[in-house]
């Protein structure tokens, strides 16, 4: 436990989900960096506390956002991969880019990095960022000449909706050519999830940023909207009856039943 000595909770548990889903249905997601860790955690603490469904939301937004990014990869000669907020993600380690076809920039809060340097060491084409998001002094380490994709998952819940627009609308005008690909929850999924989070005693972490649709973004932040992707499709078709009743019903409402939750891929 060395390697996490200061480490909170909130970056446990996203990690804990890839290693969970990795374990039970690797057909579907597979983190090897992720698993190596497993012994290190308290992978066990957490993962008593999550159900089957919460595990697979956790992991299904890698699987599509890994998805995303190796198709932006494949559609440039050279680019940027810059994942906002990245904690311990392991995406780098998952996609594996080659060096000449694309760096990996990880920004994060300066104690979040220094951890993460702790426990994943340095990479090639892997450059780590201390700072602020909202300080757009960590662009400056990147080269903006080259096309972009900015990666924001599991973040903009915790702000207010005018901190994300006026982030993503910066965003555009520092980049020339940037992509952004976050997660969203509609209103009325981040009034549960605030019910659920007070339920559980938890005052300090509640959910402020809702979206509708990736359009509704689009219009306010002056971006066009490539896609939006609802979180479960592949796995719900991947996998079927594997996953317990309960999760499968969960993750049809979440998709089909006003698309409460989604990710939303934006271009300046």
């Amino acid at each position: 436990m060395s390697k996490f000595k200061g480490v909170t909770d909130t970056l446990y548990i996203p990690l804990t989900a890839r290693i969970y889903v990795s374990e039970h249905f690797p057909e579907y997601f597979r983190d090897d960096m992720a698993v190596s860790l497993k012994s290190e955690i308290p992978y066990e603490e957490i993962a008593s506390k999550s159900s089957e469904y919460f595990q697979m939301a956790g992991a299904c937004r890698f699987y599509n956002t890994d998805q995303m990014i190796r198709s932006f990869i494949s559609r440039h000669e050279k680019c940027n991969i810059v994942n906002i907020g990245c904690g311990l993600e392991t995406a780098y380690f998952r996609i594996k880019p080659h060096p000449e076809k694309a760096v990996f920039y990880e920004m994060d809060l300066p104690e979040v990095i220094e951890t993460r340097r702790r426990v994943f060491g340095t990479s090639e084409n892997e450059i780590l960022i201390p700072g602020d998001m909202f300080d757009f002094a960590w662009a400056e380490s990147i080269d903006r000449n080259l096309p972009s994709l900015v990666t924001v998952i599991g973040v903009f819940q915790y702000f207010e909706a005018e901190k994300v627009i006026g982030f993503l609308k910066q965003l555009k005008e520092t980049f020339p050519d940037v992509e952004v690909i976050f997660d969203a929850m509609t209103g009325k999924a981040i009034r549960y999830a605030n019910d659920y989070i007070r339920k559980t005693g938890n005052n300090d972490a509640e959910l402020h940023f809702s979206a509708d649709s990736g359009q509704s973004v689009a219009e306010r932040c002056g971006m066009k909207l490539v896609e939006e992707r609802p979180f479960f499709g592949a796995a719900r078709k991947q996998l079927k009856k594997k996953l317990r009743l309960y999760t499968r019903i969960a993750m049809k409402v979440v998709d089909e039943s006003g698309r409460r939750g989604f990710l939303v891929h934006l271009k300046g």
